[in-house]
């Protein structure tokens, strides 16, 4: 059996010392925040389901700007494996009125201090741990990711 690992990506964006998340509800029913962060899909290219996923998950568009890092999570005890791509960028020409995706909730904006106070509530380690490395300044550049086609 081949293994491959999920692909995902995700969009940090701060506003006013808050953070663009959604509450959503996860496999097991629980309800827990996370970036809006999602799968890559056949032959789109990373920055395409960034936006993408920003927008389905919020409404918002979303113009990425810089690579804030990549991250590997192995969830216990499953083995699944996750590679999360995570952006920085502006959000724009809000759209409430669009149908959020399914599990979705709603979107809201979260300071970094509310979603450590629940650390059971988060979806994976690396929805703080991208935070944390956004406002440790961490920035690349979005040459570093290349579609070759």
């Amino acid at each position: 059996m081949i293994w491959t690992p999920h692909t995902t990506v995700a969009s940090i964006i701060e506003q006013s010392g808050r953070f663009l998340m959604v509450e959503e509800l996860d496999a097991d029913g629980k309800t827990v925040f996370n970036q809006p962060a999602g799968h890559l899909e056949e032959a789109e290219s990373l920055l395409d389901a960034v936006i993408r996923e920003t927008r389905e998950e919020t409404g918002w568009g979303f113009t990425p700007q810089t690579l804030i890092g990549i991250y590997r999570w192995q969830v216990p005890p499953a083995e699944t494996t996750y590679l999360r791509f995570c952006f920085h960028g502006d959000c724009h020409d809000h759209q409430p009125e669009l149908p959020l995706d399914d599990g979705i909730l709603r979107a809201l904006w979260l300071s970094r201090d509310e979603l450590a106070a629940n650390p059971q509530q988060l979806r994976s380690p690396m929805v703080l741990r991208c935070i944390d490395d956004y406002l440790a300044g961490c920035r690349y550049p979005l040459g570093l990711i290349n579609d070759l086609k």
